[in-house]
């Protein structure tokens, strides 16, 4: 007998309670054991939440123990290398990674596997080779302006480059795991055993009686990045049907590539964005200020992650109610998401930033100074969150030229008011820039899909629309 909210609200609880309680409980099961669309997405959504919770978890307390054990100079340098070649891994994806998750449900639906073969086979293959070809192209760039660069940053970025590849590999595994509906491949590998293997693999290096420099733990990263990402390709190899795999395949490069060029505008702008002020306080600060800021946007990252949950479980329905005939159900939809984003985003955001000065002692006591940092940055995550997944609807709906040019509104303003800000209010200025960016994103997004799409998302669009008719 299987054990559900209804069955256990029913027997441990009084009769009266029991029967108030029994739509929420109701509403519990729909989503654990639902079939329906809906409730895998929120299935998803939550199981996602909770795996970047942990991965939170384990993100801050390996980043402690690491800016204990290198102290705050070697510690930004590892942290700002590490920030770009994430940003640079996503970029060379090429927009395949998020492709992958319109393109494979509606192949899969319609029952077109020639094309599911083809668009699986070649998107993999596009990832490798280009991530490959920009690490190349890395490693030739630093070598040529080597004279131009802060020689601590030399060798590590050139070990940065030996880590491209496999960044951009994992992140398009993650997505053609969503694609498929796998939720714990698209995350688990990313999420929890990379960033475990790079704590036990700089442990392990430093207890060896290596030095504990940026160098050295790059190089753990390393390893550790590729043991990840080629067991979680060889599971995603091993869980695809034979179907989808032995056949004959269609390549539609052209219809992939026109599709894949705006999301990869999208991600790139959005990831660049995201990540933009940890690359410009590097650009004009020392490696210490990097580490406060940096310890300031990983405490946060816990907020961020809601945002990441909803996008996770959200993106293949908005993809499916695309391809239906009732418009009004994606309407409704969408608004639901952004009731998903919003409220645990400002309560994430209140709980870390109320416990920013113990969370930042654990770095170092030289690290309090970020937590006005926090409180800036936190403003401008929540103003985001108010809007929900805009940018999933923009993305799943056709809009990726729309959402593209939003999103390079955006990072603009945030580099041009980081170049102002940063000279004038250091770690302050690149934390109001920053916030200042999220609001114009929230705003600019909002518009779009109210005008191109025809409904609101705003997590106060019911009241107002309530006020409204009374």
């Amino acid at each position: 007998m299987r054990l559900t909210a209804v069955s256990t609200t029913d027997r441990i609880l009084p009769a009266a309670i029991g029967q108030r309680l029994r739509p929420i409980a109701e509403k519990i099961d729909n989503m654990l054991f639902g079939r329906d669309n809906a409730a895998i997405a929120q299935r998803i959504t939550v199981f996602a939440f909770l795996v970047r919770v942990v991965s939170a978890a384990i993100a801050l307390i390996s980043q402690v123990i690491l800016a204990r054990m290198m102290g705050m100079f070697e510690y930004g340098i590892f942290v700002f290398v590490w920030t770009a070649m994430v940003i640079a891994g996503n970029i060379s994806c090429f927009g395949f990674q998020v492709s992958v998750i319109r393109f494979v449900p509606q192949y899969r639906e319609q029952g077109d596997m020639e094309r599911l073969r083809g668009v699986i086979y070649a998107s993999r293959m596009i990832v490798f080779i280009i991530s490959t070809v920009l690490a190349v192209a890395g490693l030739s760039f630093i070598d040529a302006f080597s004279d131009k660069m802060p020689v601590y940053y030399l060798l590590p970025f050139l070990l940065g480059m030996v880590l491209l590849p496999m960044i951009a590999l994992s992140d398009y595994v993650a997505g053609l795991s969503r694609a498929q509906g796998w939720a714990m491949l698209s995350l688990l590998p990313v999420y929890i055993f990379r960033p475990v293997l790079i704590l036990m693999f700089v442990v392990a290096a430093i207890w060896l009686g290596y030095a504990p420099t940026a160098v050295n733990a790059l190089i753990a990263s390393i390893v550790a990045c590729y043991l990840a990402t080629l067991g979680a390709l060889f599971q995603a190899v091993s869980h695809t049907p034979v179907e989808q795999k032995v056949g004959p395949r269609i390549f539609e490069m052209k219809n992939w590539f026109a599709v894949s060029l705006p999301i990869f505008l999208v991600e790139g702008f959005y990831f660049t964005m995201t990540n933009a002020d940890v690359l410009m306080v590097g650009a004009y600060m020392k490696p210490e200020q990097v580490a406060v800021y940096f310890a300031a946007v990983k405490i946060l990252a816990l907020v961020h992650f809601v945002n990441f949950a909803v996008r996770a479980g959200a993106a293949q329905r908005f993809s499916t109610l695309l391809h239906s005939a009732d418009k009004t159900e994606l309407a409704g939809f969408a608004r639901q998401t952004v009731q998903w984003m919003f409220w645990p985003s400002l309560f994430m955001a209140v709980i870390m930033v109320a416990s920013g000065d113990y969370l930042l002692r654990l770095f170092g006591g030289e690290f309090v100074d970020g937590h006005q940092l926090m409180g800036i940055l936190a403003l401008g995550i929540v103003a985001r969150a108010a809007v929900g997944p805009c940018e999933s609807v923009l993305t799943m709906t056709g809009q990726e030229r729309i959402c593209a040019l939003a999103y390079g509104i955006t990072l603009g303003v945030n580099l041009a008011l980081n170049v102002v800000l940063i000279p004038m209010y250091g770690l302050i200025g690149a934390a109001i820039a920053t916030a200042f960016a999220m609001v114009v994103e929230a705003v600019i997004l909002s518009a779009i899909v109210k005008r191109r799409i025809g409904f609101t998302m705003f997590v106060l669009a019911p009241v107002f629309k309530a006020m409204a008719k009374a």
